[in-house]
């Protein structure tokens, strides 16, 4: 992978790094659907000051979630190997290093886009993208 990215070698990039990033996507969201249930369980036995739970269903959910956890691990290590660095995983955000009037800036990217088309300095984010 080059060390600065032009647009048009993230453009490249983009099928397969959308692929992945929606791989990535899908699999937070279950295990935060998975987390919110076993802390909801939690939740409910310390306020009922103890109780019994599914122990087959924890299993199965903790399980999952390591397996969902793994999945997102392996989908931000690929993504890292094609030269970006994921911001945020909800919303499909991607910076590759680019070389903008001289200075280094980031290239960002977001999942459901076709190419990419904005930039942000390197002290900043997604916020303050501005388009190329």
């Amino acid at each position: 992978m080059p060390e600065h990215f032009q647009p048009a070698d993230v453009d490249r990039l983009i099928p397969r790094l959308s692929q992945v990033m929606e791989r990535a996507m899908k699999a937070h969201a279950a295990a935060a659907a998975i987390t919110e249930r076993l802390e909801q369980e939690r939740q409910r036995i310390r306020l009922a000051g103890g109780g019994t739970i599914d122990r087959n269903a924890w299993q199965v959910d903790t399980q999952r979630l390591d397996d969902l956890t793994d999945l997102v691990r392996r989908a931000l290590t690929e993504i890292g190997d094609m030269g970006g660095v994921t911001k945020d995983i909800g919303l499909g955000l991607v910076d590759f290093l680019h070389v903008r009037d001289g200075r280094e800036v980031n290239l960002c990217w977001r999942f459901g886009e076709e190419a990419v088309r904005h930039w942000h300095g390197l002290d900043e984010g997604y916020a303050r993208r501005r388009p190329l």
